[in-house]
């Protein structure tokens, strides 16, 4: 608010959201991982994606990661070994270069000053640090600055980040070639290379960030706009609403029209069925040449309405297809609109919490080539299979579930999007299902979520989505449903209903986030 406040735009303001959750939210995001940013630039009427995914150093290859013919998961998770080349740098330089209105060192100096003075550790942190204590403990440096007394520091304790403030500092005056060139391009590659990974200049120096076309596509008198590959999530999401649009024209079955129970078993099958596209088929366009125009196509959304059995579930098995992909599943998600009418869905990760638990510069470095298939056709410790599309190669970018979405109809735009590793398709399918019943932004980020991705084959739930008697009538038909044993997510969304000239939003209440507004854009989308 601060940054609109100073005639910062949608995208001023992202960037500064999205430096200050990587000082506060160390085990979420930061400047050591990267993200997909969705924007809409208003003055163009043009939207706009922005891939700042990591990528594999020079070094990597398919078998990069295999020890005596097995993936070592070790070397894959933990320690700069596990670190692709960051692009959330890139990013902020880049974003504030073409589409901001304010200079970097504004943008990013909230953060920096957040990095100096330090923050209070809460719950959250003292979950996830437990989580990774063990791996963090392996490196002193990252130790010395996120662990007190080698242990997970109490609430209310300050986690300072001198060094962070300093790189974040050097990036702001120097733009992408503070980071990725320079003095500190050598005090990173040098940290690496000490410590078992492969990092070179070269590999930082050629990092760059990608404008892609996004996924656009119809449903219901609305217009959605998503992720492309190398996100899995636009195309997915395309996918389960296509084939809820086909399954109501074979069998006149409106899915707002079921009850609780049938309704759920109708998107677990269109979940399963995108999830097993999504384990074959996606991976990084650059490298792999993604089948969007036969992923998207209405034959093969009415091929697969025809195979589901309002009665009776699937077996995934029966399909044919390749595992799914294991996924880190902490990210993190922020949604920003201007008075402008421009905005900003973006979703940011470093992978697992305190990503590879390796610290160099005050930057925690990301273990995103975990998302990597490790082995194509070897099973990794998940029993997961991954497919060729997602083998590892030297600059690819992994895949990933990343979905910023925005939807626009004649007198509405809505913009969200959720961290959440694989399950932040569905939790995105979710939150643009309840906002075509008309339900308001709250419940779109707090309704109790359900979850398929084709394997392992079951509905995973949070504890309370459904009771006994629902559960009993999924087993029935055939599903096997297991609660995950906790709320999972952090959904962050924004509804501008331009007709009545009002402006809503809400954060989820499972995370810490919170939601604000202050005015109501001025200028019409059209």
């Amino acid at each position: 608010m601060d940054i609109l406040a100073a005639g910062g735009n949608a995208v001023d303001a992202a960037i500064a959201v999205a430096a200050s959750l990587g000082v506060v939210e160390p085990y979420a995001a930061g400047i050591g991982g990267g993200g997909f940013w969705l924007i809409y630039n208003a003055s163009e009427n043009k939207y706009r994606f922005i891939d700042a995914r990591e990528t594999a150093p020079k070094a990597a290859h398919r078998d990069y990661y295999l020890k005596d013919g097995k993936p070592d998961r070790d070397r894959s998770i933990n320690g700069p070994s596990a670190a692709a080349i960051p692009g959330q740098p890139a990013a902020f330089a880049y974003l504030s270069q073409r589409y901001g209105l304010l200079s970097l060192p504004q943008v990013l100096a909230p953060a920096i000053e957040q990095a100096r003075t330090g923050f209070e550790v809460d719950a959250r942190y003292q979950k996830l640090a437990n989580f990774r204590l063990h791996h963090m403990r392996r490196y002193p440096v990252t130790a010395e600055i996120f662990l007190d007394d080698n242990q997970v520091p109490a609430v209310g304790h300050r986690i300072v980040q001198p060094e962070l403030a300093t790189t974040l500092e050097l990036l702001a005056k120097q733009g992408k070639a503070g980071f990725y060139q320079g003095a500190l391009a050598n005090t990173l590659v040098e940290a690496v290379q000490a410590n078992g990974g492969d990092w070179t200049l070269e590999d930082l120096a050629n990092y760059q960030v990608v404008e892609r076309e996004p996924i656009v596509f119809e449903y219901d008198e609305h217009t959605i706009i998503s992720a492309p590959p190398p996100s899995s999530g636009g195309i997915a999401l395309a996918q389960m609403l296509g084939m809820l649009d086909a399954y109501q024209q074979q069998t006149g079955t409106d899915w707002r029209q079921l009850d609780k129970v049938a309704q759920a078993h109708l998107l677990a099958e269109v979940m399963r069925r995108a999830y097993r596209d999504r384990a074959e088929f996606l991976g990084d366009p650059d490298f792999y040449q993604v089948p969007v125009d036969k992923l998207l196509s209405e034959q093969r959304a009415a091929d697969y309405a025809a195979s589901i059995d309002a009665n009776k579930a699937s077996v995934s098995l029966d399909m044919q297809g390749p595992a799914n992909l294991h996924e880190g599943r902490h990210t993190t998600h922020l949604s920003v609109l201007d008075k402008y009418g421009n905005r900003v869905s973006a979703t940011l990760s470093i992978n697992l919490p305190f990503g590879s638990a390796f610290t160099v510069a005050g930057v925690v470095l990301n273990n995103e080539m975990d998302d990597f298939s490790l082995a194509p056709g070897v099973p990794n410790s998940y029993g997961l299979v991954g497919a060729e599309a997602n083998a590892i190669a030297a600059g690819k970018r992994p895949l990933s579930s990343m979905t910023p979405t925005m939807i626009e109809s004649c007198d509405q735009v809505a913009v969200l999007g959720a961290p959440g590793g694989s399950r932040i398709i569905t939790q995105v399918l979710l939150g643009t299902l309840a906002h075509l019943q008309n339900e308001p932004v709250e419940q779109w980020v707090s309704q109790p979520r359900f979850h398929h991705q084709y394997l392992p084959d079951r509905i995973q739930i949070e504890p309370d989505t459904f009771n006994s008697s629902e559960i009993n009538r999924l087993n029935t038909i055939g599903h096997e449903v297991r609660s995950v044993g906790r709320q999972y997510g952090n959904m962050q969304a924004i509804l501008w209903d331009i007709q009545q000239g009002k402006v809503t939003a809400a954060s989820d209440p499972r995370g810490v986030g919170a939601a604000e507004v202050l005015s109501v854009p001025q200028l019409n989308i059209r």
